[in-house]
């Protein structure tokens, strides 16, 4: 759950699967904080808005009901109708709205789209502030994950120099040629690449001719994580003179063992 100040309401959003999604309660507070409930299904009620979470649903919800949703649309605008969020909900198996319980942070929650839509009802002034806040929000997070990423991808070429210089130390014979000496990091690089991924970094470029970059490029954070270790234990059995098969056997085992404890690891997720 993050939280965004517009026009000095404070706005509950949180993400999931089908995106980001932003608190109808607390965006009518700013209308009025004692009957939120009220003016969220006042608004509902509407047949523009019936129309409008309809459309939303058949565009992004492959299980939506439009029988059921017929049914809304046609009873719309009777003096006698009423719809809550969560009598919409259950009726046609809605996902752009959630119904989420707990005195803090609970409330009618709707999907992005649904929320700006609803935002313009209460007040286009307070859309527009929400918007910018939103957008500063998410602008925020884009540059933690990049400078994130950054981090973890500099970690991995620090522990590699620990690398070449155990392959420098046991493996490249004296008075070779540059491009000699080269050639067996890179073969070395292989086995690690080999041992986490399966696959070298030409398997891998065959396979994603269109994609710029290597392979570690495009790691995710638990691989990172487990790519600098393999890198420290690669060093480590090299200056111990494992023959290249034995390590990588070794390396792979290891490597599987710390990818499933890694996957499930709250710590390496607040990296992400």
């Amino acid at each position: 759950m993050k939280k965004i100040l517009t026009k000095g309401i404070q706005i509950n959003t949180f993400q999931r699967n089908e995106g980001d999604y932003i608190s109808l309660t607390d965006i009518a507070r700013y209308k009025d904080k004692e009957r939120t409930d009220y003016i969220i299904q006042n608004w509902m009620r509407t047949r523009d808005t019936i129309e409008f979470l309809g459309i939303w649903e058949q565009i992004n919800n492959p299980n939506f009901k439009p029988i059921e949703f017929d049914g809304f649309r046609n009873d719309a605008g009777l003096n006698s109708f009423s719809l809550t969020p969560k009598r919409w909900i259950s009726g046609v198996n809605a996902i752009g709205l959630i119904n989420k319980p707990g005195r803090y942070g609970g409330g009618t929650f709707a999907h992005k789209d649904i929320a700006f839509e609803f935002s313009t009802w209460i007040s286009p002034e307070f859309k527009l502030y929400l918007i910018k806040e939103f957008q500063r929000l998410k602008t925020e997070e884009s540059e933690r994950m990049a400078l994130g990423w950054d981090t973890k991808r500099m970690l991995t070429k620090i522990n590699y120099r620990i690398h070449t210089d155990a392959i420098k130390e046991h493996l490249v014979p004296a008075q070779v040629s540059a491009t000699q000496r080269n050639a067996v990091y890179a073969n070395e690089a292989e086995v690690l690449n080999k041992a986490l991924f399966g696959r070298t970094a030409k398997e891998w470029r065959d396979e994603n001719p269109r994609l710029v970059g290597n392979i570690r490029d495009y790691s995710d954070v638990t691989q990172l994580v487990c790519l600098a270790n393999l890198e420290s234990l690669n060093a480590e059995l090299i200056r111990q003179g494992l023959s290249q098969g034995d390590r990588l056997s070794r390396l792979n085992e290891i490597a599987i063992v710390q990818m499933r404890s890694l996957v499930g690891n709250a710590s390496v997720k607040r990296l992400k």
